[in-house]
């Protein structure tokens, strides 16, 4: 009987733990808020690298267009030089073989009288100054255009591979934003904590900063909207671009193309409507003044007034 009950009370120890155990480790699976808010922070910064690399190929891509329409401008005129060209020196090499079946007396003096000697020699001679002139010149055309064209052939190959890239780019951005909002939706309940309109005082500042200022003043509670400018969202760098475009200035829609084409400041000169960077150029906001930036932080987020110490600076530069 005694090693009955003491069975009997093993067998109760070992239910009993593992009823304590099993609870914590499942407890244990599950991460915290705490966990998960890393979690969608480190995955919102990487997301914003692949997002602000969709932004610049978008930018590549503007430019490969722009420099197409230029090349088809120049390469339209040059095919119709090139066209008169071809028809000239065929008219010229008709002639020239026409002359060329003449022997020397009579291409001399055909059938004219010795007195139309010296006028025979002189059209003789502007002929050949004339084949020259338009020989150099339809090669020198021809030349030019076969150079345009391989600049547009190449252009156009370029813009497909941008594009191509651009599908992949966007494929995966939507794949890590799937992720991002099911990471929330664990965290807070939703996916998304959009803000609200700011109804403050916007602060008076004159010129065209007061201008950008003002403008992201109105764009806070917008939502976070990856590759877009407004109206109706905006990511990091299409918002400062929106802010100054309203100002009547033009920045790319990248981060670091747009601290390539900012003067740089020290923080000690920093004003607002000045752009501060953030890491390693992945990051963009609009300085406001007071120690204040507005951002647009992450998706799931709407663009925010926020501390300009958010996160370590990693310049600020100012718009010309």
């Amino acid at each position: 009987m005694s090693s009955l009950r003491n069975l009997l009370r093993t067998l109760v120890v070992a239910v009993a733990s593992a009823a304590l155990v099993a609870p914590a480790s499942a407890a244990r699976a599950e991460p915290s808020a705490a966990e998960l808010t890393e979690q969608i922070n480190k995955a919102s910064a990487e997301l914003e690298k692949v997002v602000e690399s969709y932004n610049r190929l978008n930018e590549d891509i503007k430019k490969s267009k722009a420099a197409v329409a230029a090349l088809n401008e120049r390469i339209g005129p040059l095919e119709q030089q090139v066209a008169q060209g071809r028809a000239e020196v065929a008219q010229l090499a008709a002639q020239a073989y026409k002359f060329g079946g003449l022997d020397s007396a009579n291409a001399l003096l055909g059938h004219s009288a010795a007195t139309n000697l010296v006028d025979r020699l002189g059209f003789l001679e502007q002929l050949a100054h004339s084949r020259d002139r338009q020989i150099s010149a339809f090669d020198a055309a021809q030349r030019q255009y076969l150079d345009q064209k391989a600049q547009l052939d190449a252009t156009l190959a370029r813009q497909t591979a941008q594009a191509k890239q651009l599908a992949s780019h966007k494929k995966k951005i939507e794949k890590d934003l799937d992720k991002l909002y099911e990471l929330r939706r664990k965290a807070y309940g939703s996916p998304t904590s959009y803000g609200s309109r700011y109804t403050g005082k916007i602060p008076a500042i004159d010129g065209n900063a007061g201008k950008a200022v003002t403008f992201a003043y109105n764009a806070i509670g917008t939502p976070y909207v990856y590759g877009a400018e407004g109206p109706d969202g905006y990511d990091c760098s299409g918002l400062t671009k929106a802010a100054w475009r309203a100002a009547g200035k033009s920045l790319p829609h990248n981060a670091a193309q747009q601290w390539s084409v900012v003067v740089h400041i020290s923080r000690s000169a920093l004003k607002p409507g000045d752009l501060v960077f953030y890491s390693g150029l992945g990051h963009v906001a609009i300085y406001v003044g007071d120690g204040k930036v507005i951002h647009a932080p992450r998706p799931g987020e709407s663009v925010k007034l926020a501390s300009v110490d958010m996160m370590p600076p990693y310049g600020y530069g100012r718009v010309g």
